[in-house]
């Protein structure tokens, strides 16, 4: 038995909103309901202002995360009635559950939801700003765990043979790089013959590859998807969504992107070496 709340299904994913500008935010008046409180005041003026307090000790500009608005409240019989309310940072509403009280059980669901995914933003931020090589190191290690539980479910849909892989995977690359094999890439990327194409990735084009393993692995699996052909073509499909995706945020496609110089194995020699001589432990498992 799980134990653990579901994140995706979380109340609080429900009623988190939207700016024009693309922002998620929450309102304070939906918070309180959710979290369990009778009194909007006491909520504001207990809870909201220790969050606002907590967001000013923290070095934080409090007007950046809580940003004063109006919610219009109905009333019986279609009346209606214009409030105040606050939108609430990520952050923001963080603060704010974690002042409310732990002894009431939707505070405390909130209060794990809100640590949990104020943690994986952490993460995120992390390799944002991890600089190019080691992020091609954690990339390539984390492609090849995808890529390993995406033949395992291609291997349930009944592709058996190394043929049988080499045509899933290519329909794959197919899909992600307009109608380009493995060695057509490879042949473009100019490379020996006992180099692979993952290896002469960026962080970026490796991204892409990760996503599109990850979901096709998805798809398989949450569709239960039976036989080759339909695991090549259901591959094939997501390779394309996934050139679709980049297309419409304006990124550039895979095959636009620059070839490095290195190998990852030239970056993980030299990571090899970094840690013999600091003697410290190495950023990535080699």
């Amino acid at each position: 038995m799980n134990d653990q709340p579901d994140f995706a299904t979380s109340p609080f994913d429900a009623i988190c909103q939207t700016d024009e500008q693309g922002n998620e935010y929450w309102s304070a008046r939906d918070l309180y309901k959710i979290l369990g409180y009778t009194q909007w005041r006491n909520f504001q003026s207990v809870v909201v202002k220790r969050a606002m307090k907590a967001c000013e000790e923290n070095g934080r500009d409090v007007s950046d995360h809580f940003v004063q608005s109006y919610k219009v409240i109905q009333h019986g019989k279609g009346s209606a009635q214009s409030a105040v309310d606050i939108r609430l940072s990520r952050y923001a509403a963080y603060l704010t559950v974690m002042n409310g009280d732990p002894n009431m059980p939707i505070v405390a669901m909130g209060q794990e939801y809100f640590a949990e995914q104020t943690r994986r933003q952490e993460i995120a931020d992390q390799m944002a700003a991890l600089p190019e090589e080691p992020r091609r190191l954690l990339y390539r290690a984390r492609i090849s765990m995808d890529n390993q539980r995406l033949n395992e479910a291609a291997r349930e849909a009944g592709v058996i043979s190394p043929g049988d892989f080499a045509t899933f995977t290519n329909h794959g690359y197919r899909g992600l790089y307009n109608g380009e094999t493995e060695n057509m890439i490879h042949a473009r990327k100019k490379l020996a013959e006992n180099e692979r194409i993952l290896d002469f990735m960026g962080s970026e084009e490796l991204g892409d590859n990760i996503f599109r393993a990850v979901q096709t692995d998805a798809k398989l699996r949450r569709e239960n998807i039976k036989g080759k052909s339909e695991a090549n073509q259901t591959h094939l499909e997501v390779g394309k969504e996934v050139r679709e995706t980049i297309k419409r945020l304006g990124g550039t496609m895979p095959e636009d992107l620059p070839t490095p110089t290195r190998s990852i194995q030239q970056l993980q020699r030299e990571e090899q070496m970094r840690v013999e001589q600091s003697q410290q432990p190495p950023l990535f498992p080699l």
